[in-house]
């Protein structure tokens, strides 16, 4: 799908030509030069003239007349170059690829240089294009009848680089585009039905890629779960006639099985919120409440395809919440896997019963740094909208790692502190050792401090996407629906992992 020239060629025959266009003097200089000089200095006119923008993400369609070999140039404003980052840079290329699929060009062929800076090389610019390639052109096909007219993909990527680490560019190539897959997938499970992705199809999903990448697999049944003790994950599927399911893949890069990282994933494939039942407006949409379980299994595809050297451990609750003669209900109490008795005050305060077992059976396995992520709290989108990521955490320094991680994936994170009172509130029971909804107040702080109780002394943060696993509106990136969040923050986290800074 991608090849890397050595060398600027004008006279290959492209579809089109993508060529990045800084604010700067509108003399071309170099390659591009040449290029306007067979235009006859057409295309400085045009600079001149502002029918080639080199505004921040303008797209300028130009049709060539045969005189180089693509039969479009498609110039992509970058703005000012000390302002460039990669964000933009990947942006940018997601609009360029949305112009290229609607124009339905199946090949396109960038011009990589025109796209660095003093601090984005072209392995970098190499990354954005070919992860935007991925993120920008999907689609949730879904169930409506099939249109005879044929949907034409870019199925091709051209790269020309004057640099010599043309071996860089074509891993960077190939590193970005397993990056966008693995966010695609993650997207496609989100955006299921709930009738479509029950916990038994998550799982056999997930027995898939085991099989794909050589992960060992480990499905508990029900019968499993109760020879465990797992009352938490069981309360929340009492109510439903879909068995439960929790779901393990390990990836062992090391030669040991030790520094286990363990991702454990919410997979509340639907939540009516049990006999807290949602209202009619906020009960819609909730087949996405398996988002964490989504960003978890996106990840260890990236990681099955890049094999770092690391262990990892995935822990995926899975059930859904339904009201029936035999749901849990407010005034229970519940054991969990790890001894620990929970009043339940909320039965929609399901995803953190889920994740109190899931993360117990990730310490079992044994992971000695535990990452959460869970659309738990509806309480994270009042405190940080809908662009921001809740994090919470035990332990400084694995969160200074998942924060450098979700910093360079571009899914931003803020951390909200957990305190003493914050962990005497979940402990406010009378009855049990914890009860599972202290209040509204300090909603999504409560969710996180919950969790943090099965943690215990093991490094651990807690991400709540409640408010970025979906998007109301079309982006450079993608569209609607589902985002895939948190899946690059994950495999960068997993590639990059430093044991000793822990």
């Amino acid at each position: 799908m991608f090849t890397v020239n050595k060398e600027m060629n004008f006279h290959a025959e492209h579809d089109c030509l993508v060529i990045g266009l800084f604010d700067k003097p509108t003399k071309f200089d170099g390659n591009l030069e040449k290029l306007d000089g067979l235009f006859d200095g057409y295309l400085t006119e045009l600079v001149k003239s502002g029918d080639i923008s080199a505004k921040k993400k303008a797209i300028s369609k130009i049709h060539t007349f045969g005189k180089i070999g693509a039969k479009r140039l498609i110039f992509v404003g970058l703005g000012k170059e000390k302002e460039a980052s990669f964000e933009m840079i990947r942006e940018a290329f997601g609009k360029v690829f949305k112009t290229v699929k609607a124009s339905k060009f199946g090949e396109a062929a960038i011009y990589v240089d025109t796209f660095t800076t003093e601090s984005i090389e072209a392995q970098d610019v190499a990354h954005a294009a070919s992860e935007a390639l991925a993120l920008s052109t999907y689609e949730f096909e879904g169930y409506k009848q099939k249109s005879n007219e044929p949907v034409k993909n870019i199925e091709s990527l051209q790269v020309y680089t004057d640099t010599k680490e043309v071996e860089e560019v074509q891993a960077a190539l190939t590193v970005g585009y397993v990056y966008g897959k693995g966010v695609n997938s993650a997207r496609t499970l989100v955006n299921l039905p709930g009738n479509m992705l029950t916990a038994t199809d998550m799982a056999n999903y997930a027995s898939q890629l085991g099989e794909k990448y050589g992960f060992e697999v480990e499905i508990l049944e029900k019968e499993d779960m109760l020879k465990l003790g797992m009352g938490a994950l069981l309360a929340v599927n009492q109510g439903s006639t879909e068995p439960p399911k929790m779901i393990v893949l390990k990836y062992q890069g090391k030669d040991e099985w030790k520094d286990v990282i363990g991702l454990v994933g919410k997979g509340i494939t639907f939540d009516t919120g049990g006999y807290s039942i949602k209202p009619k407006d906020g009960i819609v949409g909730m087949k996405t409440d398996m988002g964490g379980a989504a960003a978890v299994l996106g990840a260890m595809e990236v990681i099955g395809e890049l094999k770092p050297e690391q262990n990892v451990v995935a822990v995926i609750p899975s059930t859904d919440n339904m009201v029936s003669g035999n749901a849990f209900k407010p005034d229970d109490v519940i054991t969990s896997m790890s001894g620990k008795t929970i009043e339940v005050l909320n039965t929609d305060a399901e995803g953190r019963l889920a994740l109190a077992d899931a993360v117990t059976y990730a310490k079992h396995h044994g992971a000695n740094f535990i990452v959460d992520v869970a659309t738990l709290t509806g309480g994270v989108i009042i405190a940080l909208g809908n662009d921001t990521t809740g994090a919470m955490t035990n332990n400084e320094e694995l969160f200074e790692q998942v924060l450098e991680a979700s910093y360079e994936a571009a899914e931003p994170i803020w951390r909200l502190p957990i305190f003493e009172k914050d962990k005497e509130r979940v402990r406010s029971s009378k009855i049990a050792d914890l009860n599972n909804s202290p209040g509204r107040d300090g909603h999504a702080i409560m969710g996180g401090a919950f969790v943090g109780e099965f943690a215990e002394d093991t490094p651990w943060v807690h991400l709540d996407i409640a408010g970025t696993a979906t998007t109301r509106k079309n982006h450079d990136l993608g569209p609607t629906g589902a985002t895939g969040v948190m899946v690059r923050t994950l495999a960068l986290l997993v590639e990059r992992f430093e044991t000793e800074k822990n």
